[in-house]
């Protein structure tokens, strides 16, 4: 049985490791942290990604548990509100629509349930360190774990993907940034919103400066807020959250409404996260025998909403076609990229859309129904 290596134990990496268990590889799935993350913002699936769901078998557990918001009111910079609607959520979309919002950890839960199921392997608290790629297999040396040789390795670790780094270059090669950086946290409902979202856009001289966007969950018991601001691109240690937050702060002290408070619960917040809106642009994703699948390869960006269905689609292609056994994993590779490439561009150009004022559901519709997952 060909062994594969999985880097991350998020969206595209638990999806990417069930399916390698059903399409007959032996997965082991490497982990930074010490279990599958908790916390993280409400995320969207859509069109096609809804069909992964469905044959993972967790499509009608994913719908319910779902968020539950009745609508949204958007505020100006100082609490004043400029509009409201009880036909969609900026975060989510139309509320009668048959694509899914729900809690990312709630995903992931039911993601890794179906990976553990199908007999992946998990090794937790440790990460690559470096990738030897022969002619018979990458070997493969680990912060704390023995080496190992594997078939293949696959990196779905994200914007700032140690594998990407290793096989395919630094990470300032691949990264476009988007003009923006933002965190998201949770917090106790001290708001009392009720199924309900509050967005807040800060303008100065008709531009946008910052942005809010707080919503409850958990049946109204916690809040997720997602708090950003516009920039250029900045230097800073990815891992230092302590800085992070100081940041935010910073570039949102002069924001009105309950902005204050809500910067009060992200110093407190236990699952704070802090990244630049950005999204990776690569020629190839894949090489020898390492492939990358998700953000680490085709990050779109949050902006796009679109994110967590690419990386379930990716997950899912890159194991059809390794699946098929038809020229090895370099002529599956190659049926890979080719089948993904068209599908990556239509939701990079979404974000890009997004930026510019275009919401249309024209766009989106294209570009969350544009691969077919039987190729």
């Amino acid at each position: 049985m060909q062994t594969v290596l999985v880097s991350g134990a998020s969206v595209a990496g638990l999806t990417l490791a069930h399916w390698l268990r059903r399409n007959g590889f032996a997965a082991t799935v490497v982990e930074r942290a010490p279990a599958v993350r908790p916390g993280g913002q409400a995320i969207d699936v859509r069109g096609t990604a809804l069909d992964v769901l469905d044959r993972s078998g967790i499509l009608e557990e994913a719908r319910a548990v779902r968020t539950r918001l009745r609508g949204m009111t958007m505020l100006d910079g100082q609490g004043n509100e400029t509009g409201r609607s009880t036909e969609m959520t900026l975060s989510g979309g139309r509320l009668d629509s048959t694509d899914i919002e729900l809690l990312r950890e709630d995903l992931t839960g039911l993601l890794h349930r179906q990976a553990l199921a199908a007999g992946a392997e998990f090794v937790y608290a440790d990460s690559i360190a470096a990738l030897d790629d022969r002619a018979d297999g990458v070997r493969v040396s680990f912060e704390r774990s023995p080496e190992r040789t594997f078939d293949l390795v696959v990196g779905a670790d994200g914007l700032h993907s140690k594998v990407r780094a290793l096989a395919f270059g630094p990470e300032q090669e691949y990264v476009q940034h988007l003009g923006a950086y933002l965190t998201v946290f949770s917090a106790p409902n001290f708001l009392g919103l009720d199924n309900w979202e509050i967005w807040l856009n800060d303008e100065s001289a008709g531009t946008r400066t910052a942005s809010c966007c707080v919503y409850p969950v958990r049946d109204n018991t916690e809040i997720r807020a997602t708090l950003g601001f516009m920039s250029d691109q900045l230097a800073y240690d990815h891992r230092d959250t302590e800085r992070q937050k100081a940041l935010m702060a910073e570039r949102l002290a002069h924001v009105g409404w309950e902005t204050p408070r809500l910067l009060r619960a992200m110093r407190e917040a236990p699952d704070f996260y802090f990244d630049q809106m950005a999204q990776i642009r690569m020629d190839r994703w894949t090489g020898g025998r390492t492939a990358l699948v998700g953000d680490a390869g085709y990050c779109p960006s949050p902006l796009s909403g679109q994110g967590t269905s690419l990386a379930l689609v990716g997950a899912y292609v890159l194991a059809a076609e390794l699946g098929k056994r038809d020229g090895g994993h370099a002529a599956a590779f190659a049926r890979y990229e080719a089948r993904m490439r068209p599908f990556v561009a239509l939701n990079q150009a979404l974000a890009h859309a997004h930026v510019a004022g275009d919401h249309s559901e024209e766009s989106m519709e294209k570009a969350k129904n544009g691969i077919a997952l039987d190729g």
